[in-house]
């Protein structure tokens, strides 16, 4: 029996099916992001390094120069503010670096964060 979790975030539906996660596809979906965020901690890009993502606040690595509206926002990385964010960057962030305009496949986010969770660790 599979276990569904529905976590709203932001209005913005999140589900979670274990069998779902798919982290090889969560690896092709973080190729659009890897043009500015890197995996390997200290090594920011045109994005900060997303090493250790989670259970970290918005804009509390020292090492990259954060809007104040990330630092102000008060996120804390977790699954739920991750795909609020990953779906629409500015509609959580307004005032924002990241020009991205957010990956709108449910399906895809999951992965990319299933994806995340286990890289960046």
């Amino acid at each position: 029996m599979l276990k569904i979790v529905v976590l709203l975030a932001a209005g913005i539906g999140f589900v979670s099916n274990a069998a779902a996660d798919d982290v090889e596809a969560g690896k092709r979906a973080f190729l659009k992001c890897k043009s500015c965020h890197s995996l390997e901690a200290g090594k920011n890009q045109t994005g900060p390094s997303l090493a250790k993502i989670f259970g970290r606040k918005a804009g509390a690595d020292g090492g990259y120069k954060y809007s104040q509206d990330m630092i102000d926002s008060g996120v804390v990385w977790d699954e739920k503010s991750m795909d609020a964010y990953i779906t629409d960057p500015k509609k959580i962030i307004p005032k924002g670096k990241m020009s991205f305009a957010g990956i709108k496949d449910a399906t895809q986010r999951q992965n990319l964060i299933a994806y995340l969770k286990e890289s960046t660790k």
